[in-house]
């Protein structure tokens, strides 16, 4: 790796410490030296922020380093992609099981909270179509090898782009079912009590 190798030796000319680089780059002294010492990558912002310190280009600063640098980013995407989802799944189903019942037995403070569990649900997912939409994923499958850190192959990729123009239709279909099923469910549980 040479990206460490080019944050000391821009550091160096520089004549900047580590804690005067973490200062400007508004990490710690520690995350320097771990990225001298190739322990750990800087994220895109602190890259674009040594770049400016050091008053060289990106692709000068991460010489040799652009392949492991985009497999990092990758990954950071399917991590972030990943806790958006599960906290967004988290948060619709607490929002569809919750709902009735606040609704029913609740004031309105508890319609109060389950806005707050619903609106949040909903944050999360735009979070998840952005990175979606960055990433160029819509299908399952495209999603699937997204998460796998893996690549379609060209056909694969034609095939599953033309899909997704009758995704949406399925997608309001069977959200239109569920919806229906779930209230039918919840108007035969409230008979009840």
């Amino acid at each position: 790796m040479e990206l460490g190798k080019q944050i000391r030796k821009y550091r160096q000319e520089a004549q900047l410490s580590q804690d005067e680089l973490a200062n400007r780059v508004y990490v710690s002294r520690q995350t320097i030296s771990n990225w001298e010492n190739d322990k750990s990558y800087p994220d895109v912002n602190s890259l674009v922020l040594l770049g400016e310190i050091f008053q060289i280009s990106l692709d000068k600063l991460i010489k040799g380093d652009i392949d492991t640098m985009k497999e990092v980013i990758k990954q950071e995407e399917i991590k972030k992609f990943n806790h958006y989802g599960a906290n967004y799944t988290a948060l619709l189903i607490t929002a569809v099981i919750s709902a009735a019942l606040l609704f029913y037995f609740g004031n309105k403070w508890t319609v109060i909270l389950w806005c707050v569990i619903a609106v949040t649900a909903v944050y999360f997912a735009i979070k998840v179509e952005q990175i979606k939409k960055g990433n160029d994923v819509q299908t399952y499958k495209e999603i699937v090898a997204f998460c796998e850190g893996i690549m379609l192959d060209e056909i694969q990729r034609h095939r599953e782009y033309g899909k997704r123009p009758y995704q949406k239709g399925y997608w309001f279909m069977e959200s239109a079912v569920g919806g229906a099923i779930v209230y039918s469910l919840l108007s035969l549980l409230l008979q009840y009590f």
